[in-house]
């Protein structure tokens, strides 16, 4: 005999989504048999498992209490989102922080929309939502993107549809995980911001990178500051590396040649002799640093 699931209609919660939504009927169901996917149900918080890709762990316990709060006093505004394992068994896809919450504040049920998904549409569904909902620092969401181009088989471009993000902001995320473990534990505990981040990957020494970094953070340096530093840094290096038979670069060049290398991730050179003529060098270090460039070359 099949169970009934404990599906409820919405009672209790304020001035949430009850009062958001008129037809409640049309989205309940009192067989568990019939439950649709892509409606709102009101199910049972014992009946909802956890989300085994819940790609974020760590919750902020004053921020989750605030939440539960306010549900209290406003009910739940935004449903949840769960796939259905079998009658009466649900497992979370989004939404962590309005369960934990929930729980907090006493209440029995959750409305919730129902998802059919597999494991990988799970992970990827979790990923995205954990991106647009959580207030994330640079490095977990570097972390994210790179886990959807990983585990969901996904190009930078087709991630940038999904989050809504173009091709060089996607890139400029995955490139902070280049950088040394301090400097990405700074950027997590929002010791420095993703433009002073940006400016040290254009350092090749580690050494000078983790050097710039313990100034930035001890001297409290504008983003500004440290993009000038960097400048002069790698303005000194090229010079160091000319002979005395090349003509120097105009200040038009040397602008040009930053911009490139802020945009490519790398040191950019551009060599000219006396004539005018020359080339434009962009090194690369791996197949896959090359075929990082050739895609911003294509945009």
């Amino acid at each position: 005999m099949v169970e009934k699931p404990q599906l409820k209609k919405r009672t209790g919660l304020g001035k949430g989504l009850s009062a958001l939504l008129e037809d409640t009927e049309r989205t309940l169901s009192t067989d568990a048999t019939e439950v649709v996917a892509g409606r709102i149900y009101e199910i049972p918080l014992e009946q909802i498992q956890a989300n085994p890709f819940q790609p974020r762990t760590d919750f902020d316990r004053t921020a989750l209490e605030e939440l539960a709060e306010s549900i209290r006093v406003q009910g739940i505004i935004q449903p949840i989102t769960v796939r259905q394992l079998q009658p009466g068994s649900y497992q979370l896809i989004a939404g962590e922080r309005r369960l934990k919450a929930s729980k907090m504040a006493g209440l029995t049920h959750i409305p919730a929309y129902v998802r059919t998904a597999n494991d990988q549409q799970m992970l990827e569904m979790a990923l995205i939502e954990n991106i647009q909902r959580e207030e994330l620092n640079p490095i977990e969401i570097a972390l994210c993107y790179q886990r959807l181009i990983t585990e969901c088989h996904l190009k930078q471009e087709e991630l940038g549809q999904r989050v809504g993000k173009n091709r060089t902001t996607v890139t400029n995320y995955l490139r902070l995980l280049k950088l040394p473990p301090d400097i990405q534990a700074g950027l997590r505990d929002r010791q420095l911001t993703m433009g002073h981040a940006r400016a040290l990957i254009n350092v090749e020494n580690v050494a000078t990178q983790l050097a710039l970094y313990k100034k930035i953070v001890e001297e409290q340096w504008s983003v500004r500051k440290t993009e000038q530093v960097v400048r002069e840094l790698l303005l000194g290096s090229s010079k160091e590396k000319q002979t005395p038979a090349k003509p120097p670069l105009n200040p038009e060049i040397i602008q040009l040649q930053n911009r490139l290398s802020s945009r490519y991730g790398t040191r950019v050179q551009i060599v000219r002799n006396a004539q005018g003529k020359g080339e434009i060098k962009i090194p690369f270090f791996s197949d896959e640093d090359l075929n990082r460039i050739l895609e911003l070359l294509e945009t």
